[in-house]
């Protein structure tokens, strides 16, 4: 097995959370009682570029498929996020009517409609039907396609490249990370302006963040390694911005090496040190993650089971990819520890977590079934699940999160306790 970059031989394990479903597969109740397949989720850093990896991955054609679950416009604070992304790049870069904005992984249009209200002409590019049909219902052009170089080739030769070319969250899920970063060399104009996001690895490995790591995600990136992809086509990343989206990621800029009218930030030249100073170009840095990782499953299980010991009643918050990770690496099946998880998206009520099994139902079940405990899944969004299930304080409900440690706290706590199991 080889490294999806530099060609060069993996050996070296980051994280091991056994097998496991895709995250984002959620089951239909007919299909309960079919057997379920599950997939090796092992990660590997290779030793000469520090990418890490996913080994054996689920083909991303079978992942990505028709009825993909996750839709960008059922989180008010993303869309917030994306709202205040496009208002930033207008005043910066001062697009226009004779512009063109491409989004690579546009999902259901939640970003590209700021634009098109500026009246800046777009297009979405996106492998599942059902979020692109959404976006459509928007009025977002999209093409139900991968973004690859042959894509991209296609696209230039009909006059459609990008002034500015968005790929949000989509580095990090491509399997052929360098014909996807030779696309984006390939799609945007001599003069044009790329920006990606993506969970920082400094973040992963600080706040032991395992739970991001599932079949979608190939690649787990820091500055230094996507700067050295970059550089091998041509492109050259001149601003960086650090997010606390996803846990805590980094948007960066990126541009044709050719094109010098954008210098390079003091920002990109920190980051590339910090980075160093932590040891992120060493293999050490990266050789101490899966202790950690058990530790999280450890104090979660005793947790969960000291809650059935007392006949209090645990609900998750959450259908989310990484939650899913969560509750299978810790073996949990059925509705024995968590009765239940709610979830805002109606593409995801009714139907069952990959793994465990357990039941999605509408945000209302909390309400009426009052559970002691809301396990919040998508700890990224803690905020704006606290905020929205404030009430649940009326019966003495609390919160719980397990990542990166575990933790109870009710929304007026001030600073989080940590739970004594």
């Amino acid at each position: 097995m080889n490294c999806r970059h530099c060609g060069s031989s993996l050996h070296h394990v980051f994280a091991d959370l056994g097998h496991c479903p895709p995250a984002n597969s959620m089951l239909s109740s007919a299909q309960l009682d079919e057997p379920e397949l599950h997939y090796p989720l092992k990660t590997y850093v290779c030793d000469n570029c520090f990418l890490v990896q996913v080994g054996e991955v689920k083909k991303a054609v079978e992942i990505f498929g028709n009825e993909y679950t996750y839709f960008s416009s059922y989180s008010s604070s993303w869309l917030e996020h994306a709202r205040r992304y496009v208002d930033m790049m207008m005043e910066r870069f001062g697009y226009t009517a004779d512009s063109l904005v491409v989004e690579a992984a546009s999902n259901d249009g939640y970003l590209l409609q700021y634009f098109r209200q500026y009246g800046v002409p777009v297009l979405g590019i996106d492998p599942t039907a059902n979020t692109a049909h959404m976006a459509a219902e928007r009025g977002i052009e999209t093409l139900v396609e991968f973004f690859t170089t042959e894509l991209a080739r296609n696209l230039a030769a009909k006059g459609q490249q990008a002034d500015l070319l968005i790929c949000n969250n989509v580095l990090a899920h491509v399997p052929d990370i360098n014909d996807f970063v030779s696309g984006i060399s390939l799609m945007v104009k001599p003069g044009g302006v790329v920006t990606l996001e993506f969970p920082h690895l400094l973040n992963l490995v600080e706040q032991c963040q395992f739970d991001t790591i599932y079949h979608e995600h190939f690649s787990y990136l820091s500055l230094l390694t996507v700067n050295r992809i970059f550089a091998a086509y041509g492109l050259t990343i001149f601003d960086v911005e650090e997010l606390p989206t996803h846990g805590g990621s980094l948007r960066l800029f990126a541009r044709h090496t050719a094109d010098e009218s954008k210098p390079i930030s003091a920002a990109v030249l920190e980051l590339l040190a910090r980075e160093r100073a932590a040891g992120m170009h060493t293999l050490a840095y990266y050789q101490n993650f899966q202790p950690r990782v058990d530790v999280v499953r450890l104090e979660l299980l005793e947790f969960l089971l000291e809650q059935k010991r007392q006949g209090r009643k645990v609900a998750g918050y959450g259908a989310a990819a990484k939650g899913n990770t969560l509750l299978s690496y810790c073996g949990i099946q059925g509705t024995d520890l968590i009765q239940f998880v709610v979830d805002a998206s109606p593409h995801k009520q009714g139907k069952y977590l990959p793994g465990s099994h357990i039941p999605v139902l509408h945000p209302d079940a909390i309400r009426d079934e009052q559970p002691d405990y809301v396990l919040i899944l998508p700890w990224n969004i803690r905020a704006e699940v606290v905020e929205q299930l404030e009430y649940i304080e009326e019966w003495g409900g609390r919160f719980a999160v397990a990542i990166p440690k575990l933790e109870t706290f009710s929304h007026t706590t001030v600073a989080a306790d940590v739970v004594p199991v």
